[in-house]
């Protein structure tokens, strides 16, 4: 049994001073290339067992023949060793260099590629990864173009908004300075319109950057939805009347949402109009709040007569600034300022706001825009 622990004694110390050299080694060599680091793993291997049998046979007075032979063994089993590092080496490097030269095609337009040839299962992970990162950056390099594109079309719009109330501005301003205006009171009747449609426009460029910027104030409080849909029916009424729409409203009593109040009066309000504009005389525009399907959502919708949308515009209903086929500035005096195109991007940006989604779908004779939110708690 003595012999046995002087011999393990001897071994591990033998193997311990190679394991030693072996670490300095790699410590020196952490910043080079990983097929020197798989080499010196190899060597040191091979070292720590020649060591350890060395010291056992100097322990033990091994035969000069007897060393030879075991030191030839090692020897051999250290080219072995080496050789195998060196072919493992190239090959992780390869990979290694292989995925370098893919991951470089991340760019402004570039998608990932991954190598062709596999790797280890952790160069395979990574390969996994990079693949999902270059999913998420397309997805988010298509929403920054949308969203690029969606801002100078608004530009674009807004300036043609902006400049034909103007010029009807500055040219009534110029008859009444010069004193060629036939009715005085109506010129100015008509500057207060085109001075509340710049007003109006404004405000919702305000509302939007403000929604856009998360920085929309919100008061919650627990209303009923119904009353909700009674407010939107009173403020919209005097517009219906002018245009010849019927209202209709649907409401159940005993649905209750929490939500900034002015702000979701806000959202029928916009819904409200701009179905009432949409829809023809005689025509009939329906508003309604029931509990959704799964007893955990609330949802509003206001159906038109529109006569529908085409399919490939109703994705881009609610983005900022769209009007469809629709003219982009209303006739002067044509009922109350129409904005400019805002009016639904603004309804998504509180619907959202609200933890709601809102969406739209054609039916029989119109369209159905419908705001989902989460019914308040019991």
């Amino acid at each position: 049994m003595t012999d046995t622990l002087l011999i393990a004694l001897f071994a591990f110390l033998g193997a311990a001073a190679a394991g030693l050299a072996g670490a300095l080694a790699l410590r020196l060599l952490r910043h080079r290339s990983l097929t020197l680091s798989l080499t010196v793993v190899a060597a040191v291997a091979v070292t720590a067992m020649l060591a350890g049998t060395l010291a056992v046979a100097w322990a033990m007075f091994l035969s000069p023949h007897d060393l030879w032979v075991v030191t030839t063994v090692c020897a051999m089993a250290a080219v072995v060793s080496l050789a195998t590092a060196l072919l493992l080496g190239r090959w992780v490097v390869a990979r290694s260099n292989a995925l370098t030269l893919a991951a470089r095609s991340f760019g402004e337009d570039g998608g990932f590629v991954p190598p062709a040839a596999p790797g280890t299962a952790e160069i395979d992970a990574l390969v996994r990864e990079l693949a999902a990162t270059s999913e998420k950056l397309e997805a988010s390099r298509e929403r920054e173009r949308a969203l690029e594109s969606s801002r100078r079309e608004l530009v674009a719009w807004i300036s043609h908004d902006l400049r034909t109330p103007l010029a009807g501005l500055r040219a009534m301003a110029e008859a009444l300075e010069d004193g060629m205006a036939a009715d005085p009171d109506r010129f100015f009747r008509q500057i207060r319109t085109e001075v509340d449609r710049l007003n109006a426009m404004v405000g919702d460029l305000f509302e939007l950057s403000r929604i856009h910027a998360g920085a929309l104030p919100l008061s919650p409080v627990r209303v009923s939805a119904a009353e909700l849909v009674g407010e939107a029916l009173d403020g919209v009424s005097p517009l219906a009347r002018e245009h010849g729409v019927r209202l209709v409203g649907e409401r159940d009593e005993a649905v209750a949402v929490e939500v900034d109040a002015q702000a979701m009066s806000r959202v029928l309000g916009n819904l409200m109009i701009n179905a009432i504009r949409r829809t023809p005389a005689d025509g009939t525009v329906a508003v309604s709040a029931r509990r959704g399907s799964d007893d955990a959502s609330v949802v509003l919708s206001v159906t038109d007569g529109c006569g529908g949308i085409p399919e490939e515009d109703l994705p881009r209903v609610f983005d900022t600034g769209w009007r469809g086929t629709h003219a982009r500035t209303p006739p002067a005096g044509d009922g109350p300022p129409a904005g400019a195109g805002l009016g639904l991007a603004i309804v998504r940006g509180l619907v959202e706001a609200h933890a709601g989604r809102a969406a739209v779908r054609n039916v029989h004779g119109g369209c159905r825009f419908e705001v989902t939110l989460p019914a308040a708690p019991p």
